[in-house]
């Protein structure tokens, strides 16, 4: 781009001195128009400077231009690279200072040489305004871009951000709950040393089982970096049988009251039993020894509701200090919110606590 400026600018100079012919008016002996051509020259020459100081090399050929109008050509494209690196503003003042030159040109200059001032000045202000126009279309286009491409940056850093979100929301879940099932037995084995053998085993038993599974669950979530979420396994409502099941194996006192015999949307019901898992492993955390019900009522049209409640930790487990607070109640009450429904959770008039969430079950048809 630098070499076609270039080469315009020493065009425009050729044109206008053919367009003078070979005479020009003696200064003290010497031709002017030799001394036109090699200023204009010398104008040409400076373009090459116009990246670095678009805003001197302008300036310096306006002056230029006043006396030899052969370097007109290098002065435009000098306002041009103003138009296109510094603000508007700056090429205003740039481009009010260029009209000296069109209007020193019919003052200097023979009056026979030109047809009119009026008309030699509109041209010459269309022509210098045109190329400031010019440059400031494409400042705006880069400035366009550059806003583009930051936006689809920013876009992928927040899509990046959401998918590390979700690899540590699907860790915090599935791998709190077989973590606080280890901690649950490690921890009896430690209050009760003097327990029976056959107990020591089945609980040392159990803790190997959901480490293997814990392992496996932790394979599943992290394939999410390899494959789309979509392709992975997912619990769902028919899962919570399971996952109560698991609890009450590893000591925990759960009653599942009531279930929807209906199949409900893969992501209400996953959300469902996210929101049972998170509230168990609570339980196990901060009250252990403690009998928790699980509630999930509704139909559709009107709503799914999912309760989980706790009582005071259990007598057998005083002394023995909860796990300590985190962010899951956070993580889940977003996952509820993705799902279009609200989550609540505080303490309980008996000294326990309640989590409830209400989610959207649309009618089919």
């Amino acid at each position: 781009m630098d070499t076609v400026f270039f080469l315009l600018a020493v065009a425009y100079g050729v044109f206008s001195a053919k367009s003078r012919g070979r005479a020009g008016f003696d200064l003290g002996g010497v031709n002017w128009l030799y001394v036109e051509q090699i200023a204009a020259v010398a104008g040409c020459l400076l373009l090459w400077l116009r990246r670095r100081r678009p805003l001197e090399v302008a300036l310096a050929l306006i002056v230029l231009s006043v006396p030899f109008e052969m370097a007109s050509g290098a002065m435009l494209v000098a306002l041009f690279s103003v138009a296109v690196h510094r603000p508007p503003r700056t090429t205003a003042a740039v481009y009010a200072v260029s009209l000296v030159t069109v209007v020193s040109d019919a003052v200097i200059r023979p009056a026979e040489a030109r047809p009119g001032w009026l008309f030699f000045f509109l041209f010459g202000a269309l022509a210098q305004g045109s190329a400031v126009g010019w440059g400031l279309f494409v400042r705006h286009r880069r400035q366009l871009l550059e806003r583009v491409a930051a936006e689809a940056e920013l876009r992928v850093e927040q899509a990046q951000l959401r998918a590390r979100e979700e690899v540590a929301r699907e860790m915090h879940d599935v791998l709190g709950h077989r973590l606080s099932l280890l901690s649950l037995h490690a921890g009896a084995l430690e209050y009760r040393p003097d327990a029976p053998s056959e107990d020591i085993a089945r609980a040392a038993g159990v803790i190997r089982q959901s480490a293997h599974q814990a392992l496996q669950d932790l394979r599943e979530v992290l394939a999410v970096l390899r494959a789309p979420a979509a392709a992975l396994p997912q619990p769902t409502l028919a899962d919570l049988h399971r996952l109560v099941a698991e609890s009450c194996a590893a000591g925990m006192r759960v009653r599942l009251v009531k279930e929807i015999p209906e199949a409900v949307p893969d992501l209400i019901g996953r959300t469902v039993y996210r929101v049972v898992q998170e509230a168990l492993t609570n339980v196990r955390k901060h009250a252990p020894g403690a009998v928790a019900r699980v509630a999930v009522t509704g139909t559709a049209g009107e709503g799914l509701r999912v309760e989980v409640a706790n009582g005071p930790a259990g007598a057998r487990s005083a002394g023995r200090p909860g796990g300590p607070g985190g962010h899951g109640l956070a993580g889940l009450a977003e996952r509820v919110a993705l799902a279009g429904g609200q989550l609540e959770y505080g303490p309980a008039a008996d000294g326990g606590w309640e989590v409830a969430a209400v989610l959207p079950w649309p009618r089919e048809g």
